[in-house]
């Protein structure tokens, strides 16, 4: 796609905003070349790209704060980054706008063993939390598929889950506290060690703000000890809906698996193919269930599970038997998405959520928007809490897959609406729902989410563009600062 060149004033603004930045974070700080800044045009939402104005990475909190500030007295947007493992276009870039990276925020601060805390900064990985830990029987629970490469900071502005999020809650569960630096450049901490806080709940309105509020700067989460026992299962079985059946009669039963994952026969064969997990191929679909506690009561859930599977017509089952076979039982769902990547060209990963009760119908519904968009489907998902993560495959060198894979995606979050469900579980909104908020919120719901953005953004300069369908001035909100009239999402530039 051919750019248009940046008129004069422009490109004044431009290196007079580089220059500031370069003042306050110095060295190699700030990135101003073309060629460097086309490593954050996108995050994981690849179909859109769009390279930053300027990409800054401070090594400070005071520096955070003063980028802040200088954005805010001279009315220049921030967009935060993480990993830009982000699958909604939450990190997507503005080409008017600073990209304020935190890959340097990347330290374990302090391990408080007595209180089962760990304090860090938000580059810290999602798995780099557990691996400082492990050595003393401790780990951190919520464990995206991204985990080896996903930010602790990202997973608090996406509220993220994992495959162990049924059981031991997504990251909004597990968050102690927060320092996060407003707009102003004001240093905020909410929350701390302890297990819950008095007044208003901060760090339940701040866990999963796509970074539309403040930027967060460290972040402390609970630890837990790792169970006597883990066991894992498979249960395959000849049709998706007795693999859903199966997922409702165990919940039904009061049993709480630590994890408890479906993949399609799609899903399934192209995980075998990739690590060999030792997948049933001609299964329909297939559950990957862990029991994890005191050992007695693992063998004993293990005997009720078995028996349920097998009144929902499981024809095939196997139980680790060590360690090395229930890791290699999840390597296959952990590697799904790469693995589903081998066999098309390119997909698109959704984010949807349902009442459990509803996965059958779902799952049938999916296959006949598979076969009206002419376009593969595989699913992989958090079955326990209803979460799909359907992968809808295409190829964006033929004209209009792109578009036809948009399309078969959107009626597939209306239909998670529809039947009771939500427009994400963990992914977030970013630029990919946004314009299919009004079919979950009305005008006022809307409004008055805004209104929240507005008591900390005032100006909208934090991350614009995400989440609303149309962002509102604060005046048009009934508040007393004007910021001129509304603002109207950029249109993005799709490859």
């Amino acid at each position: 796609m051919l750019m248009p060149k940046p008129d004069p004033a422009t490109l004044a603004r431009r290196a007079e905003i580089v220059a500031a930045l370069r003042a306050i974070v110095p060295g190699e700080g700030v990135i101003d070349a073309a060629a460097s800044l086309r490593a954050y045009e996108s995050d994981g939402l690849t179909a859109y790209r769009q390279p930053p104005l300027v990409a800054v990475l401070p090594e400070t909190v005071e520096q955070v704060a003063a980028v802040l500030r200088y954005c805010r007295d001279h009315d220049v947007k921030i967009v935060p980054r993480g990993a830009g493992t982000s699958l909604s276009g939450g990190a997507l870039p503005l080409a008017d706008g600073v990209l304020l990276g935190l890959a340097k925020f990347n330290r374990v601060l302090e391990i408080d063993w007595d209180n089962r805390a760990v304090r860090v900064q938000p580059g810290v990985t999602n798995l780099a939390i557990t691996r400082a830990v492990e050595h003393r029987g401790f780990y951190y629970a919520p464990d995206p598929s991204s985990q080896i490469a996903c930010t602790i900071g990202g997973n608090v502005a996406e509220n993220s889950g994992g495959v162990h999020c049924l059981k031991y809650g997504v990251t909004a569960n597990n968050l102690l506290g927060l320092e996060f630096v407003t707009i102003d450049g004001e240093v905020l901490r909410v929350g701390g060690k302890h297990l819950d806080s008095g007044g208003y709940d901060w760090l339940g309105l701040l866990t999963g703000s796509e970074g539309l509020l403040g930027v967060v700067t460290e972040v402390t989460v609970r630890i837990l000890q790792k169970p006597e026992t883990q066991r894992a299962m498979l249960l395959g079985f000849p049709s998706v809906e007795a693999g859903g059946e199966c997922v409702a009669a165990i919940i039904a039963a009061g049993i709480i698996p630590g994890g408890m994952e479906m993949m399609d026969r799609p899903a399934i064969n192209a995980a075998e193919d990739f690590c060999a997990a030792g997948y049933p191929r001609d299964a329909e679909s297939l559950l990957i269930v862990e029991l994890d506690g005191p050992r007695a009561e693992v063998d004993e859930l293990i005997g009720r599970v078995e028996a349920i599977a097998r009144r929902c017509g499981a024809d095939h089952l196997r139980i680790s038997r060590d360690e090395t076979e229930r890791l290699s039982f999840w390597a296959g769902r952990k590697n799904a998405f790469p693995a589903v990547g081998r066999i098309s060209p390119d997909y698109y990963c959704m984010d949807g959520t349902i009442p459990r009760k509803k996965l059958a119908e779902v799952l049938a519904r999916t296959r006949q928007l598979s076969a009206e968009y002419g376009l593969g489907v595989a699913n992989v998902f958090h079955a326990g809490d209803g979460n799909l993560h359907p992968l809808i495959l295409y190829d964006a060198n033929r004209p209009g897959e792109l578009e036809k894979a948009e399309r078969f995606g959107a009626d597939l979050l209306r239909l998670c609406v529809e039947v009771g469900g939500v427009l994400t579980g963990e992914h977030g909104v970013g630029v990919e729902k946004r314009d299919l908020m009004p079919t979950m919120f009305d005008p006022v719901d809307l409004d008055q989410q805004q209104r929240v953005k507005c008591a900390f953004d005032p100006a909208c300069l934090l991350n614009p563009g995400k989440v609303f369908p149309s962002l509102h001035a604060c005046a048009e909100l009934g508040r007393v600062h004007v910021h001129g009239g509304a603002l109207r999402h950029p249109e993005l530039p799709r490859f």
